[in-house]
């Protein structure tokens, strides 16, 4: 029990507090109260009657460690329900509407102090000398120097082994000239007895004092001049140095003091500066040395390595292995330290291997290092040891977390066993201030333990046997958060990322825990499940077909029915939209319909059939496509959803797109556009954002039928839409269907090149295969257009020849047009025309119409600078023209025109050319500025 002999007590009704030991008895028996309630109540009743704002409660309780009002309402009804006020009989807390609390107890008179028992000294302790060379740390030891001569009480806070010591010596060298003489340094870290902290303190000032009270021998010491007194390593004793540093303080103007600690002393007068990890090289590929040399993580490691091993120069190939080391290390200066020791016997690379391994935690350093700094595990044992029983289990219980964690989460994992959900948050709240967790999270509240303290904590968990139970617990919580989240359609796609998406790395952690020999398959087949729609929604269709090929292999043949269902839908859905023309989808999905129709699950069958559709698409059968979207309209027509409905006009308007008939897709889509006010949930089945996606197909449509304002427009809307949306596969569709087309067929490269290059960095910012292989082909087409036929036309065909099967999926279709056309431009006819027949023939069989006026078109071009075949060009150009008027394909009759008007002024037939030209161009009421339109004008003043 904490000394009080110098502690005045403060007494109301039945109970005392004693604020400088932290204690509050109830009718003399000492009574648990919470860390943060303590720290509340000997705030407001060292003010008894006085209104104390809530912020500036906040403010001294919590110090620097952002939190909302939510946590003081928390901890203040903790704090009432301790002292049994219930607001009826007794009261000593009370809330005043928008000020903040009082405390309203009738106070009694203080108790007298008792005689302080007598104390031995310790020897004295010099400054340390300081480190040889100072990484990263040069600016900090800058601002704490300079903030000691404002500031006479400084905290330096941090985890262990973030380098607070070494930063406090160097200090200390600092301000030893103007303080000469009187720079004190005294390590606590030793010291086991708390109540021997002020003769400590005598011992390191040379200070021999045979009195029973040492306080007043130190304030005369201490009272003769300006001094700078160094508390290092103070977390163990801060119940007793805390009351005595604030004396200290207080009674001897001209010191200053500098502590270091992992929590703060909360003490009047204290300035808290946060030690930071050093910066690290961020995660991204290509960092060349230099960069990775600019961060002080990467400079300390580096700079050790050479002290151990002589002289280093870090390559091009170690710097990412470098950069990855300092990241995985949280950037802690003695993990770094001890790291950069192992590169002689291990080798850059093999350091980088033993990361995960628990040895790692045992690598000594300097052998002149205090103990709680020679290894990781020594310094987290240091500050382990020191805790409650209550907050050492949290701590190992929320080592099963990977990554941050939310408040909600931590209590329904890390409680029970004895720990209630508010025992467990206040542990938290605890160990945050002891900086063995981090807050981190800017929107909303979340913690994450430092990589290192998470593998220690791990490692007593596993040491206890919990390790089971608590991984358990875990995958539990977030198979059921998900099965929420799948239900949660009504949130908007970029607030829902970021409720849910936070959680991907403990969704796999539980997963590969779950399929884990001591794990739980029954639970982690569910939680598969569960989880598809995050991946989903995050475009990770290759871990989700890899996660529900794993779960479906679990599940055997002996699951249960609508399991095996959800798997199969998942898994089709990943290898059609993940992988395009997939062989092994279709009879995936049609086994995810058969089950679906067995067990009558609407969804599931909508989902199937969705699927099957898009199937047909990806393998170029566009009848049979149609024929899956009128099924699919005929299964919604009845649903309670209207969004099905939607869903289903929205597929048929594709289908009719595709085959040709842009009227009747045009009718479809503006009936999905004007239903788009009502839609206020995301469908359950559909991966893509269904107000967007409606916009580019659209725009296709539109700018087909010759509306080219309205598209230009209405897929540059449809861009900042898709960009705020933050969806990675509707985003790249935002681009490769609509917006890189349109401006490609309008002429306008330059907006085509910037589109271009957004999608290829997108795709591979994102992984996302397919649409990167069209990005690389489309910019190539892009160059060869701008007029380097020499350059664009080999890259064309590189790009779409390691597109390979791909070629076959609708949205190469005209790529493979320009490719026949560039051949063309490169005076290589027959190979144009080889090009263009095996398009033209994929197109027949597939009943790809959409683009066949322009292929066609593009085949009397070829025809037209050959020789061999020039008289055949007009007929293609005649044929064209018909397609496209019986599509409704205006601006593919406005090419077919120009190109068919140009080669008839070619042969005198100016009047007849000027008829065909006119006709098509005055039947275009948009589209003025776009290439064509100029092209169709500048011949119609020549042909006149």
């Amino acid at each position: 029990m904490p000394d009080r002999s110098e502690d005045s007590s403060i007494s109301f009704g039945p109970f005392r507090l004693f604020p400088r030991s932290r204690l509050l008895e109830k009718e003399g028996v000492p009574l648990h109260v919470g860390g943060r309630a303590l720290d509340i109540l000997i705030f407001l009743a060292e003010r008894p009657g006085e209104v104390v704002d809530k912020r500036e409660l906040v403010k001294r309780i919590w110090a620097d460690v952002n939190v909302d009002e939510g946590s003081l309402r928390f901890h203040v009804a903790a704090l009432r329900k301790a002292l049994g006020d219930t607001g009826k009989s007794a009261r000593y807390v009370v809330n005043v509407p928008g000020r903040g609390y009082c405390f309203v107890a009738s106070l009694a008179p203080p108790a007298a102090p008792a005689a302080q028992p007598t104390i031995d000294i310790l020897p004295p302790r010099a400054l340390p000398a300081p480190i040889s060379k100072m990484v990263g740390r040069e600016e900090v030891v800058e601002k704490i120097s300079n903030g000691l001569s404002l500031h006479r009480f400084m905290t330096l806070v941090g985890p262990g082994g973030i380098g607070k010591t070494a930063v406090a010596i160097a200090v200390g060298h600092r301000r030893s000239p103007d303080l000469p003489g009187r720079v004190f340094f005294v390590d606590f870290g030793p010291l086991r007895d708390a109540t021997h902290v002020a003769t400590t303190i005598a011992s390191a000032l040379g200070l021999t004092i045979s009195a029973e009270d040492p306080t007043p021998a130190l304030l005369t010491f201490l009272k003769v001049g300006p001094a700078l007194l160094i508390l290092d390593s103070c977390e163990h004793v801060l119940d007793n140095l805390a009351p005595l540093v604030e004396h200290i303080v207080r009674e001897a103007p001209q010191l200053r003091v500098l502590a270091t600690t992992r929590e703060s002393f909360r003490s009047e007068g204290e300035r808290i500066f946060r030690l930071f990890p050093l910066d690290c090289p961020p995660e991204r590929e290509g960092l060349a040395v230099a960069e990775v040399l600019a961060y002080p993580a990467a400079q300390l490691f580096v700079e050790r390595i050479a002290q151990s091993s002589g002289p280093f120069q870090l390559g091009a190939e170690e710097a990412p292995l470098v950069a990855s080391i300092c990241r995985r290390l949280d950037g802690i200066a003695l993990a770094i330290e001890l790291a950069a020791g192992r590169v002689n016997a291990y080798g850059i690379a093999g350091t980088a291997s033993l990361l995960d391994s628990r040895f790692s935690l045992q690598w000594r350093g300097r052998r002149t290092a205090v103990p709680r700094h020679q290894t990781l595990a020594a310094a987290l044992d240091w500050s382990y040891d020191l805790l409650p029983e209550a907050e050492s289990a949290t701590l190992r219980r929320l080592s099963v977390f990977a990554g941050p964690f939310a408040p909600e989460a931590a209590a329904a994992i890390a409680s029970g066993d004895g720990l209630s959900a508010s025992e467990t948050l206040e542990a938290i709240d605890s160990l945050v201030t002891k900086s063995l967790i981090s807050p981190c999270g800017a929107r909303t509240l979340r913690y994450r333990l430092l990589d290192t303290t998470r593998a220690y904590a791990h490692g007593k968990l596993s040491a206890l046997g919990e390790t089971r139970q608590f991984a358990r617990r875990h995958a539990e919580y977030f198979r059921d958060l998900f099965a929420h989240a799948e239900a949660d359609t009504s949130t908007p796609l970029p607030e829902w990322l970021g409720i849910y998406g936070a959680e991907l790395d403990n969704v796999r952690t539980a997963l590969d825990w779950a399929f884990a020999p001591e794990g739980d398959t029954e639970l982690g087949i569910a939680l598969t499940a569960a989880a598809v729609t995050l991946w989903v929604r995050l475009s990770l269709f290759a871990e989700c077909r890899e996660r529900s090929k794993t779960a479906l292999a679990a599940l055997g043949d002996a699951g249960e029915d609508r399991i095996r269902m959800q798997l199969l839908s998942a898994l089709g859905w990943s290898l059609m939209y993940g992988e395009g023309r997939a062989r092994e989808a279709r009879p995936i999905l049609e086994t995810t319909l058969e089950l679906a129709d067995r067990l009558d699950d609407k969804d599931f069958r909508l989902r199937a059939l969705w699927g099957l559709c898009i199937d047909q698409f990806n393998n170029g059968q566009f009848g049979k496509a149609r024929a899956f979207a009128d099924r699919f309209a005929d299964a919604a027509a009845n649903s309670p959803d209207r969004t099905d409905v939607m869903l289903g006009d929205r597929l048929t308007a594709v289908a009719l797109h595709y085959l040709g008939e842009q009227n009747d897709a045009r009718l479809r889509i503006d009936r999905v556009h004007a239903s788009l006010h009502v839609l206020a949930e995301k469908p359950k089945i559909f991966p893509l954002d269904l107000r967007i996606s409606t916009q580019y197909f659209r725009a296709r449509i539109l700018w087909l039928q010759g509306l080219a304002d309205q598209a230009q427009a209405l897929a540059a809307r449809n861009i900042e839409e898709g960009r705020a949306n933050g969806h990675a596969l509707t985003f790249c569709s935002v681009l490769g269907q609509a917006a890189c087309p349109i401006a490609f067929w309008a002429g306008d490269f330059d907006a085509a090149e910037r589109h271009g290059t957004e999608l290829l960095d997108h795709t591979e910012r994102h992984a996302i295969r397919l649409w990167g292989l069209w990005a690389r082909a489309f910019n190539a087409a892009v160059i060869a257009r701008r007029g380097n036929v020499a350059s664009g036309l080999p890259l064309l065909r590189e790009e779409l020849n390691r597109a390979g099967d791909a070629r076959f999926l609708p949205r190469f279709l005209p790529l493979l047009g320009e490719l026949a056309a560039c051949f063309g431009g490169a005076d290589q006819v027959d190979r144009g025309l080889d090009v263009i027949e095996d398009v033209l023939t994929r197109c027949h069989d597939r009943q790809e119409l959409w683009y066949l006026p322009e292929l066609t078109r593009i085949k009397g071009e070829l025809m037209h600078r050959s020789a061999k075949h020039s008289g055949d060009a007009e007929a293609h150009f005649r044929e064209a023209m018909g397609i496209a008027v019986q599509q409704g394909a205006r601006f593919w009759e406005l090419r077919c025109a120009t190109s068919l008007a140009r080669l008839m002024g070619a042969t005198g037939r100016n009047t007849d050319a000027l008829a065909v030209l006119e006709n098509a161009a005055g039947s275009l009421t948009e589209g003025a500025e776009i290439a064509d339109m100029r092209s169709a004008r500048e011949l119609i003043a020549q042909l006149r």
